[in-house]
């Protein structure tokens, strides 16, 4: 169902889909949708929890500014990123401005680990949040290798 939600998406943004066309994509009915998921907002939630804990799961956090860096990279890429920044980033802004989503306590609950300090795993998520939601803004003449090469040298004199 979620592979189902995350074409929808894709195809059509997350304003536009509706339970009924990821029921149909999935070959469920919309009732078996409504079991696990109250709306598409929710169902989205934990599609974008799902993605996003992919690529942070995969970073190797013995060497956490590479990984960091490389997460953030891997962020701005993925194809589910770019279109609700695209389409919808209104679906964004609860967690950049209210509250922690289950994707940023996943992060965290790696981060902190490897950085042995709660309140370094929050700042360095603070700063990775920045360079991933605000590097559009700053292109040109900059371009992302150079950001992403400037967010190097940040969390190298942060953490280092």
């Amino acid at each position: 169902m979620l592979d189902a939600a995350r074409d929808c998406v894709l195809a059509y943004g997350v304003r536009r889909t509706t339970l009924t066309d990821v029921a149909r994509r999935a070959g469920v009915s919309r009732m078996t949708l409504y079991r696990h998921w109250t709306d598409v907002r929710a169902l989205v939630g934990d599609l974008m929890t799902r993605e996003w804990v992919a690529i942070i799961s995969g970073l190797d956090l013995s060497d956490p500014v590479p990984a960091v860096v490389t997460g953030v990279r891997r962020m701005r890429e993925h194809p589910l990123w770019r279109k609700i920044v695209a389409a919808d980033p209104e679906m964004l802004l609860p967690y950049l401005l209210d509250r922690r989503g289950a994707s940023q306590e996943a992060v965290l609950d790696l981060l902190e680990p490897a950085l042995g300090d709660p309140r370094k795993a929050r700042a360095v998520l603070l700063i990775a949040q920045s360079f991933l939601v605000s590097a559009p803004t700053m292109l040109g003449p900059l371009t992302l290798d150079d950001l992403d090469t400037e967010l190097t040298a940040i969390l190298e004199a942060y953490l280092g």
